[in-house]
């Protein structure tokens, strides 16, 4: 058999007949022996190839060096876009050679240049339109320049915008059926629920991902997913059998949200360099807030991928609700990262063309036609309504000017809508009463549903249920079949879902409260019972049913565990939401003690998802921790007390109220020795070298912190992160990094941050690893290390943006801004500075507002501001009188030293009195790094005034007492005003 001529890989293609490599319609250039070496891997895909192995195969009997190889592998990284260190096609084998790692299929058909026959060159397919399709040629055109691009590796983020009814879908399933028939492609679609899910993370995607898994080719999907996405993989345990899913859950169960949007955007990365993705997202209105995450993610990623992801949403929906999906849209149309293509009313002769596909191609008069785009303004809904309906009444009479509807219109006023419930009761009313009562049931159920739950209510045979479904989604009245849905007891029935949600509203709206109640009841009992054991993976659907069915124990029992669903993926906001709404109907119960103790666990399970989303000090914090703290006293002695102080220390310390908070983390401490619980000991080791350090009790602040990590132990104590906000044992390793640093061991705290922010990505917390990150970031910014503490900045701001952790985003701006001073751009970094503390401050946060002023006074310094550079040193300053805040307190007062011999040399008897007080504040508090600073400004001075002799012997002594960090700015500086002291 010859070899294959034309090879894929990414959005590449490789004609070894013609010698070209072609990225869709354009051919890339490369040097005749770079082409070749491109071959060698590729032909050789997953396979080590050796130096040797290229040098034989593309210099044969010439005498070059391995320098080749390394300019052709330099040409080709830059053509396919592949870094080295993150390589996607080639990568490097170091001191051996090199492997081609991306997947690579063959193009084969009789005759013909290989590049002639690949599809992606032909101008896009089109086919023959849908019935009664018509007046979207423009946004046809649209999404048909989207799939080009995403044909040619180019991802591609489009959203159809529009009101109820205005053919989004349709427009959407016209273009869909067109690629599909064209070419081989995946098509995975996925939709937004109201109430049945809409707080349930990633659920579209996760219907879509689980429709492609069930396909033919599914286990294509599915081994994809396994090697790329296990955390999505877990999730849907029916494309695996009951022991892979196991074993599986046990390897990738308890995914962050970073990780699964990186998995998944990586697993169809890989599965697009087969075949292009087509993904349909409906009805983003009602999207949970991480599947948005998602989507903004893979929009921002600037991987090739052969990808194109198509939503839909209606803009006044999410305006009233306050959906994030508009801001979402805004920010990605703004860096043109996406698309919103808004779809508009039909013109008149687009009604025109409407009804003559509806009537066989019989012309209307112009009369007709303006009357029922007057009526109807173009509505493709309402449209289709009238149209309809004057059909069914034959009230159609032909005129010398063409077929008038307009009489027909008029004489059925009845049947034309004031509003479209109008209309949907018009239809209702042509349904037998005993179907209308089924539909009503099945508005109870949701959007989608199964005949099983429909069978709770109406108390049928489900088969019964299903044959009379079945009978109205053939003729598409209300609803269309979505095949079987089983459940896990063995239940297996007929799925259906409501061809528009207004159907379902106007439905539910017209049964009896009470009767709503009743059904609502008695099919969240029937799903409960069908989920059994796995109930908790509907439990937001269930929630809403036992709300509104009056079980509010049982309402509450789900809200608690959809809540735990979403902080186990990190989606802080949609907790909230579900614990918010469960206070809410909490307060409907009578006060016993079972009800304090129910709000007690929901407290305490807010207080830490408020704190990553809204800042420790927020207002809502305070609240929950108080009020757990209250029940607690209600109750007695409880385990939940030592959490509810935990958490107004927090809230106390974040505000500077360190007084109070050292109090309650001596407290704690008390409270832990008493006990002798080593949770608990860590726990108020941990708090107290926090607030200790603050107070710039260096040592003894360390003696607690080293407490702590003797009696941390990763696997037991994993948990107490969801509990307590953050892993305990990084916070103890990152401040354990920054008070060693004060103390004058820079290479320990350097190791103690490097085992932070790896024990932070081994638990793959988020909110743990925005806690190390920042922490890194400080310590580079001590260090004086410019480069690396860009570098946390910019990790900080990714990851706090990805999660909306609102402190840790301020403080990682802040950083930002540092290193933009540092830099040199003096004016974008101060600006940069001070929006990140106002964000700092806005999520009430006071504690280290004098440490970032410190830098911020410093940046002024540094661009000959001096005057305004000491007027943040005063507002710095009068912080630490106020709060007591003393972990930069001496680095403060030599500042002011520098600033003041800035602003004029006249003040050197005021800077050098600034400089004795740093010396005496560092020494006081031990911290040898910041005696060292105060030591070199001082020094300084006394050299400039001739007192080299007494600058020596100041300095000496304190740059002797060092045994680590040589390699530091501050070290080495120090060193060489030593040596030019001697001379």
């Amino acid at each position: 058999m010859p070899e294959p001529q034309c090879l894929v890989f990414g959005p590449f293609q490789l004609d070894r007949r013609d010698e070209r490599l072609w990225r869709g319609p354009e051919a890339i250039p490369l040097p005749p022996k770079t082409f070749a070496v491109l071959c060698c891997l590729v032909t050789q895909a997953g396979q080590l190839v050796t130096k040797e192995a290229l040098l034989e195969a593309v210099w044969p009997e010439t005498a070059v060096s391995e320098a080749v190889i390394t300019v052709a592998m330099r040409i080709l990284r830059q053509v396919l876009g592949d870094p080295a260190r993150t390589p996607r096609f080639i990568e490097t084998v170091h001191g051996r050679g090199y492997r081609f790692i991306a997947p690579v299929s063959t193009l084969v058909t009789p005759g013909g240049s290989g590049r002639e026959e690949v599809p992606r060159r032909l101008p896009f397919p089109t086919c023959s339109r849908p019935p009664h399709f018509v007046g979207r040629d423009a946004a046809l055109a649209q999404l048909a320049q989207w799939w080009t691009t995403a044909r040619q590796g180019r991802r591609q983020v489009g959203i159809i915008a529009g009101e109820a009814g205005i053919g989004k879908t349709a427009l959407v399933n016209t273009f869909v059926a067109q690629v599909a028939v064209a070419e081989d492609v995946w098509v995975g679609h996925g939709q937004c629920l109201d109430h049945y899910g809409a707080g349930e993370a990633y659920l579209p995607l996760l219907e879509a991902l689980g429709r492609l898994g069930r396909e033919p080719q599914g286990e294509r999907l599915v081994a994809m997913l396994r090697q790329y996405a296990p955390s999505w993989l877990v999730q849907m345990p029916g494309l695996l059998p009951p022991s892979d899913w196991e074993s599986l859950q046990r390897t990738a169960g308890g995914a962050t949200q970073p990780r699964m949007l990186r998995e998944l955007t990586e697993a169809l990365d890989v599965l697009t360099t087969e075949r292009p993705l087509v993904l349909v997202l409906e009805d983003l209105h009602w999207s949970d807030v991480a599947t948005l995450a998602w989507l903004a993610y893979v929009a921002r990623r600037p991987d090739p991928a052969r990808f194109l992801l198509l939503g839909t949403y209606r803009p006044v929906d999410a305006i009233i609700r306050a959906h994030p999906i508009r801001t979402v849209m805004t920010e990605l149309t703004q860096h043109q990262q996406g698309a919103e293509l808004p779809l508009d009313y039909l013109s008149e002769s687009e009604v025109a063309a409407y009804c003559r596909q509806w009537w066989g191609g019989l012309s209307l008069s112009e009369a007709s036609v303006h009357v029922l785009h007057q009526r109807t303004r173009g509505h493709p809904l309402f449209l289709v309504t009238i149209v309809e309906e004057v059909r069914r009444q034959g009230l159609l009479h032909e005129e010398a000017a063409g077929w008038d509807v307009a009489k027909a219109v008029e004489t059925s006023r009845s049947a034309v809508p004031q509003s479209l419930r109008h209309i949907i009761e018009q239809q209702l009313s042509q349904v037998r009463p005993e179907d209308q009562g089924l539909l009503e049931a099945a508005s109870i159920a949701g959007r989608t549903f199964s005949a099983a739950a429909v069978a709770a209510v109406v108390h049928q045979a489900t088969e019964d249920i299903e044959a009379r479904l079945a009978v109205l989604a053939h003729h598409g009245q209300f609803i269309e079949a979505g095949g079987l849905v089983e459940w896990p007891d063995g239940t297996v029935a007929a799925g259906y879902s409501f061809r528009h949600d207004l159907y379902r509203e106007t439905l539910s709206d017209r049964i009896p409260p009470s009767r709503q109640q009743r059904w609502h009841l008695q099919i969240g009992l029937r799903k409960e019972t069908g989920y059994g054991a796995q109930a908790r993976e509907i439990a937001a659907e269930l929630a809403v049913h036992f709300e509104q069915g009056r079980d509010a124990d049982r309402a509450l029992r789900y809200l608690q565990y959809a809540a735990d669903n979403a902080l186990r993926r990190s989606a802080h906001a949609d907790a909230i939401t579900r614990l918010t709404k469960a206070l809410a109907l909490l307060k409907m119960l009578p006060e016993t003690p079972e009800r304090a103790q129910r709000e007690l666990v929901l407290q305490t399970t807010l207080g830490p998802a408020l704190m990553a989303t809204k800042g420790y000090a927020a207002p809502e914090v305070e609240y929950a921790y108080a009020r757990a703290r209250e029940l607690c006293q209600q109750m007695g002695e409880t385990p939940q007390m030592f959490q509810a102080v935990w958490g107004l220390w927090y809230f106390y310390l974040v505000r500077a109220e360190l007084q109070r908070a050292r109090e309650l983390g001596e407290q704690l401490l008390n409270v832990a020795q008493r006990v002798q619980a080593p949770v608990l000991l860590l726990l108020a080791h941990r708090m107290l070298g926090h607030t200790l350090s603050f107070l710039g009790e260096f040592s003894t602040a360390y003696v607690h912190l080293e407490r702590g990590m003797t009696l941390y132990a990763p696997e037991q104590h994993r948990s107490l992160a969801s509990l307590y906000g953050q892993d305990q044992g990084v916070i103890c390793q990152s401040w354990a990094a920054l008070t060693l640093w004060c103390l004058g061991y820079p290479d320990q705290a350097l190791r103690r941050i490097r085992a932070g922010l790896t024990l932070a990505q081994e638990l793959a917390h988020p909110f743990s690893l925005a806690y190390a990150i920042c922490f890194a970031g400080m310590l580079c910014q001590l260090r004086r290390d410019v480069a690396a503490a860009q570098e946390r900045a910019t990790a900080a701001i990714v990851l706090c943006t990805e999660q909306g952790f609102a402190h840790y985003l301020a403080r990682g701006r802040i950083l930002r801004g540092w290193t933009m001073a540092e830099q040199g751009q003096g004016a974008e970094g101060l600006a940069q500075m001070r929006q990140g503390l106002t964000a700092y401050q806005d999520t009430g946060a006071e504690v280290f507002r004098p440490y970032y002023l410190a830098f911020l006074a410093e940046a002024h310094g540094k661009v000959g501001q001096a005057e305004e550079g000491l007027t943040v040193l005063a507002q710095a300053l009068a912080a630490v009188h106020k709060t007591g805040e003393r972990l930069y307190e001496a680095e403060l007062y030599r500042l002011k030293g520098e600033l003041l011999l800035v602003r004029s040399a006249e003040n050197s008897e005021e800077a050098e009195a600034y400089f004795q007080q740093t010396l005496l504040v560092a020494r006081h508090q031990q911290a040898k790094s910041l005696e060292l600073r105060g030591a070199m400004s001082l020094s300084r001075l006394w050299q400039h005034q001739g007192k080299r002799a007494a600058a020596y012997d100041l300095l000496a002594p304190v740059y002797s007492w060092f045994t680590e960090g040589f390699d530091t700015a501050d070290l080495q500086e120090a060193k060489a005003l030593l040596e030019d002291l001697r001379k």
